[in-house]
Formats: structure tokens, sequence, C-alpha cells
């Protein structure tokens, strides 16, 4: 059973009516008081409904999308088209919660029990704690992955296989005769772990796996990263014949930046992306596409069966992913060694 505000009022030793406003109108209640009041919510497992209409069904109507960013990017963007092309049908508000580390990631599920505003619980490509999966599931609150790590500890999960993807662009490669890659991605940023570092296993696995010649080259995530990628090729005795970029945002800027030095693409120089984003198409890159709307939309619905009570057919699921094959990548030639 859940506890009664009265209960909580009793425990903190305050009205009912301040225990109210200490969640819904907390500018008008004393640090002091309301710390007080969430001690003694917290202790008794006391849930608040944001919205008075649903008081008497218990639910929100709102489902927490938790994103690993402060920016809204392509695959963000494309993941709440998908849901909310779902859950608006069904009544449902989507609520965007950044969280760029640790410590944003820990308050968020330290507050949600006191604040009962989620029927749900969506976290988009980074990992999260045992205890915090616990914490959900203690409140009866279903929580979702996309393209997470692990759907270990998930209700449901929907995601790709980054490292098959490289490893499609990585054969691709070798079949052209390419056996020297370099593998570049901007550095994360962040201390959550993020599903996409599974490419960077992926790649050396395929690589080796074949015998080919790899190396990683990590960059800042700052103004500097084409220019420093840039920098590391055309530096080495044996360059790389083909780049594999980590995604299309980084290997798109990279590709125009690449012929102001004079080189050809691909004649000189073999490029893959991955996500098959925004302007990939327009200018012939090879890249691995996923299709973000796509999986938003099978995760609401797993999500909405959750939350009815209902049982899910394949839980857990892996969409596959598919190589594009456009204008930058072609046999190796002697001649891309560009000293």
């Amino acid at each position: 059973m859940k506890a009664s505000i009265s209960e909580v009022a009793r425990q903190s030793g305050v009205s009912v009516a301040t225990v109210s406003r200490s969640f819904t109108r907390p500018e008008l209640v004393s640090e002091t008081t309301r710390a007080k009041v969430l001690k003694a919510a917290e202790s008794l497992n006391f849930a608040v409904s944001r919205a008075p209409g649903t008081l008497k069904s218990g639910q929100s109507l709102r489902i927490a999308l938790l994103i690993g960013s402060a920016d809204i990017e392509w695959f963000t963007a494309g993941i709440m088209s998908g849901l909310n092309a779902v859950l608006r049908e069904e009544g449902y508000d989507l609520v965007l919660y950044p969280i760029d580390s640790l410590e944003t990631r820990k308050d968020f599920f330290a507050d949600l029990p006191l604040r009962r505003n989620a029927d749900a619980v969506i976290v988009s490509s980074f990992d999260i704690l045992p205890e915090e999966v616990t914490r959900l599931k203690s409140m009866n609150i279903p929580i979702v992955g996309i393209n997470v790590s692990s759907p270990s500890g998930f209700s449901a999960s929907v995601s790709i296989d980054d490292g098959t993807g490289i490893g499609l662009a990585v054969r691709h490669l070798h079949t052209l005769g390419h056996t020297n890659i370099m593998y570049i991605l901007e550095s994360f940023g962040s201390s959550l772990s993020f599903s996409s570092q599974l490419r960077v296993t992926g790649f050396i696995k395929a690589c080796e796996k074949l015998g080919i010649h790899q190396q990683v080259l990590q960059v800042d995530d700052d103004d500097t990263c084409i220019n420093a990628a840039m920098t590391a090729l055309l530096g080495q005795q044996e360059p790389a014949t083909a780049l594999c970029f980590h995604q299309d945002s980084l290997a798109v800027p990279f590709l125009f930046q690449i012929r102001k030095y004079g080189m050809d693409v691909p004649k000189n120089i073999s490029i893959t992306g991955f996500d098959d984003s925004t302007f990939a198409e327009e200018v012939g890159l090879t890249t691995v596409r996923q299709d973000p709307r796509a999986l938003g939309m099978i995760t609401a619905k797993k999500t909405l069966a959750l939350i009815r009570g209902e049982h899910v057919d394949a839980a857990h699921q892996t969409v596959p992913v598919e190589l594009m094959l456009r204008h930058t990548t072609t046999r190796a030639q002697p001649s891309t060694h560009h000293r």
C-alpha cells in the first residue's frame, strides 16, 4: 500500500497543506520544512501525481525520455518523432530529461519516486545501475531501453547491434582490398557509458578477424576535431587507405575538408560513416543505416503494453541495420598512399 499524504504530514510534523505545497508550490515552503517533508515522503515511498485529473487512475499520462546530452541531435530527434507518433494517439505526453553525467542520472532516479511524474521511463543509448532499476521496479514503473549496451535489468529494450553494423563496413572495405583502416571518433565527453562504444570494440574485432592493420583515433569533441583527424592521417608513414567514422556527423564535414587538401575520395582514400543521417545520401557517403524513428515507434508500443500490464512478446528486440553503398568507397589502389 502506498503511503497517504496524511501519513507524510504526521511523520514530518507539518500540515497536509504544507506537504501539498512542498510538491506543487515549493517556493512557498522554507527549505528546512521542505527537506523534512521530502525525507518523510522518501522513507514512506510516497508518490504524488502532478496532474489533478489523473488522481483517480493513479497515472500521470507522462513518459520520461532520458537522453545522454543537452543537445537534440539527429538520433534523438528521430527517436522523439517515433515515440510521439504512437504516444500522442494514446493521450501520453513525452517529457525530455537531458542526463549528461552520473550525478545528473543519480538525481533523476532519486527524485522520481517523490514526484511520481512518469508512468514509464525510456533510456536512450546509455546504461543505468541495477539499484536504479530496482527503485523503479519497486514503484511498478516500467523502464525501457533504446540502443542500450545490455538489456539486463530493463523491462524491455529495442536496439541495433553496433558491433555487427561496423563489421559490415569493415568487411566491405576488406573485399575492396583495404588492409590498413583507421577508425575515427570524437571523445564522448561524459561519465556515462554509451552503447555506441560497442562500435569501437566491434571494429577492432572485425579487423583482427580479417587480418587488417587497424588503428583507432579519438579526437576532442570541439571545433578542432576535423583538423586533428586530418593531421593524424597525413602524419602517418603508411597512411590508412580507408577511414571508418563513428558517425556521419563527423564523416560528412571531414569529406569536405579532405578535398581542400587536394585528395580525391574515393580514389585516394575510402570513407564510411554510421547512421545514414542528414546529408549522408546527398554527399554520397557509404554508411551503416539505422532508423531511430522506427526504433522509437517500436519502443512506444512496448512501453504502452507494459504500462497496461500486458505480456510483451520479444521484450528485448534487436533491429537489423543495413550497409548503404554509395560513392565514397572503392577498391584500394597503390596510389592511395598520398605522400
